[in-house]
């Protein structure tokens, strides 16, 4: 019997079991991407033997790019506060404290704790570091309106650390092939930290602002967009805005992510970001199933196995101490009293999801030659950890977030 027709069967079924039973598993302490690896476990070589495809790392890279740019592209439009920089104060601490903390506090384990040189250490520390923009819907914000502090924060921060964690894979690239920081270093600063950023933001905002005055332009001449083709408007400036950004060697990512705040604060009373993110939403959606089915028919037990003290080092401290500590530290406000809960601040820190973000940074290194065994352990490291995440995240965003939920009307009743 053709494997390929059994794969659509399968597929086709899961579709429409988590379509018919939505309202049941949102019920549930279980996220959409648990039950996703749980089936392709099911798939792979361990259950069925449905999937036996070993993905090259450039398609997983590539699959794992699109995936990321089209969720940055709907954090985007989902941030509902105006560019003001005491509005986002936890999106500033959240990438401009805990994100180097948290490469930093895992490459120092990754060093002292299994000996790795510090530039294998620092990869592996920038690898991590994105938290997941694509797996994290249940904490993230919910809809245009939503005014929720820790959603918000959560939300803003998968979009824009999956872009600034880059210029630290490059400073781990770069140290690996060359010891000596002085032939490098100021390269380094100036190009991959200081100009790919500026671009960046440069880039996604002007591509934005130009696909949004075409379309002005359209309906003043009455030969405006026809509605069956608005939603592609949507994909055309993720693309413009990748591709246009990348050419002059800045951070796509961030210029996706930037083009969607911009197409969000042009438009703050229009119906164009309410459109594009609902057709967003659902493309994200069908990708994070191909992703992480993908994730599930990888995984080996005989190499997470042979790395199971690594993973259980790096993937503990991850989760139970870097993130939770370094959120702590990052949310203290001197000299005032502190305007977050500690409740807000406890979830902070344990919100950190890993996944689609760490599978293409891991993707997009393997592309650089890494020396001897490093990219054999970065991958079962890597997995592991997303793994873990999703399973303990998994199990715990619906009723913890249900339970802030209440917390929080509560307090406000006081």
């Amino acid at each position: 019997m053709d494997i390929y027709i059994l794969d659509l069967l399968v597929i086709g079924l899961l579709l429409l079991t988590v379509t018919l039973g939505s309202g049941w598993i949102s019920r549930l302490p279980l996220s959409y991407a648990l039950i996703y690896l749980i089936i392709g476990i099911i798939l792979g070589p361990y259950g069925t033997k449905l999937i036996q495809i070993k993905p090259e790392t450039e398609f997983l890279e590539r699959l794992t790019e699109f995936v990321v740019l089209v969720s940055l592209y709907s954090c985007g439009l989902k941030m509902n506060r105006a560019l003001k920089v005491w509005i986002w104060d936890s999106t500033v601490r959240l990438i401009g404290f805990l994100m180097p903390l948290s490469i930093f506090g895992i490459a120092a384990i990754a060093h002292w704790g299994l000996g790795w040189s510090w530039a294998s250490a620092i990869l592996l520390g920038a690898i991590l570091a994105p938290t997941d923009p694509v797996l994290a819907s249940e904490v993230q914000l919910n809809d245009l309106d939503d005014r929720n502090e820790l959603r918000f924060g959560l939300t803003s921060e998968g979009g824009l650390n999956d872009a600034l964690a880059f210029p630290f894979v490059y400073f781990g690239l770069y140290w690996l092939k060359d010891d000596n920081l002085d032939n490098w270093f100021l390269k380094w600063a100036g190009t991959d930290l200081v100009w790919a950023i500026a671009a960046g933001i440069l880039m996604g905002f002007a591509i934005a602002r130009i696909t949004l005055w075409l379309n002005q332009r359209l309906d003043r001449t009455h030969l405006g967009i026809e509605a069956s083709m608005e939603d592609f408007l949507a994909l055309a400036t993720i693309l413009l805005a990748y591709s246009a950004t990348e050419l002059v060697n800045g951070y796509g990512f961030l210029a996706v992510f930037v083009a969607g705040l911009t197409v969000r604060q042009k438009r703050f009373k229009s119906e164009i970001p309410v459109t594009q993110l609902e057709f967003i939403e659902r493309m994200e959606k069908l990708l994070e199933i191909s992703t992480i089915l993908l994730l599930g028919t990888l995984l080996r037990v005989q190499p997470i196995l042979n790395y199971g003290g690594a993973i259980v080092l790096i993937a503990g401290s991850l989760i139970f101490i870097v993130r939770p500590l370094g959120a702590w530290l990052s949310t203290i406000t001197f000299g005032r009293p502190n305007t977050y809960r500690p409740v807000t601040r406890l979830l902070f820190g344990w919100f950190g999801i890993r996944g689609v973000g760490s599978l293409y940074y891991l993707s997009y290194a393997f592309g650089h030659k890494l020396p001897g065994n490093l990219a054999e352990q970065l991958t079962w490291i890597t997995y592991s950890t997303i793994v873990i995440s999703i399973i303990l995240h998994g199990i715990t965003a619906t009723p913890l977030m249900n339970w802030y939920e209440r917390y929080l009307e509560r307090r406000s009743r006081v």
